[in-house]
């Protein structure tokens, strides 16, 4: 926890226009992607978001599709707050951070339509493919929902499949891969407000103190396709759209971290 002699120095560095870190408001810390670091994954990502660090692996495997979407495959994401990671964190089923990390992750994903879902259907309304991945928080120094979607994205861009065809009625697998069918790149920026001033990327120090924070999910060209409101206290609409000019220059910057043409 922040001591308050802490708390107050971090007001008033943000009060003078400055950061504990050094940082200008509208900079991240140094960004590392490591792709293809989990062996026996169909695609993994690494990311250090300065000394965040969050693994993902993706899984696919084949299911039953959704009544409602009866031609898509699935996608779920699932986050796990490693106890290593932080001492905030304790062992046992998703809490609340989870939850919400999985779900900021998880709906930029699907509303960017990042994956060509239909492209999974094997059979209409009885076979798909199902896409888990899991986000896996290995050190806790702030910002993890944008860490997560970073290396969500990059490890589905690191993901092939097996081949699959329908032979009298059945699923058979065939030689060789195919890449994921991925035609979006939405990046997740996060701001922190603190002494009505927004810092974006906040550390852990200043995630203590701040009063709410404000999640915008850019896709690739440049529309927002999620934002996710966190905190108690209140953001104006100045304020937001403010946050939006700044995501997307952001996102736009990370995105060509991410994305290799």
């Amino acid at each position: 926890m922040v001591t308050r002699i802490k708390q107050k120095q971090i007001a008033q560095l943000i009060n003078d226009g400055k950061r504990l870190d050094g940082r200008e408001f509208d900079k991240h810390r140094e960004i590392k992607l490591e792709i293809g670091v989990i062996e026996k994954a169909e695609g993994s990502a690494r990311v250090f978001l300065g000394d965040t660090e969050v693994l993902v692996g993706v899984k696919v495997g084949i299911g039953k599709p959704f009544p409602d979407t009866p031609s898509e495959g699935v996608l779920t994401v699932n986050v796990e707050l490693v106890p290593l990671a932080s001492p905030m964190f304790e062992p046992g089923p998703p809490n609340e951070d989870a939850i919400e990390i999985a779900r900021v992750t998880d709906r930029g994903i699907r509303e960017a339509k990042t994956i060509d879902l239909e492209k999974l259907c094997l059979q209409p309304g009885k076979t798909v493919l199902v896409v888990f991945i899991d986000v896996y928080v290995l050190n806790h120094n702030g910002n993890l929902i944008d860490a997560s979607a970073i290396a969500a994205l990059a490890a589905l861009l690191n993901t092939k499949t097996s081949k699959y065809e329908i032979e009298e009625g059945e699923v058979k697998v065939k030689p060789g891969y195919n890449q994921l069918p991925i035609r979006n790149h939405p990046i997740a920026v996060t701001f922190a407000k603190i002494n009505d001033k927004l810092i974006v990327d906040p550390s852990l120090e200043e995630e203590e103190v701040m009063d709410a924070r404000l999640t915008i999910t850019i896709e690739k060209e440049g529309k927002i396709c999620a934002i996710q409101k966190g905190g108690t206290g209140q953001i104006t609409k100045e304020q937001i759209m403010e946050a939006v000019k700044t995501a997307e220059t952001k996102s736009s910057e990370i995105r060509k971290m991410v994305v290799k043409d």
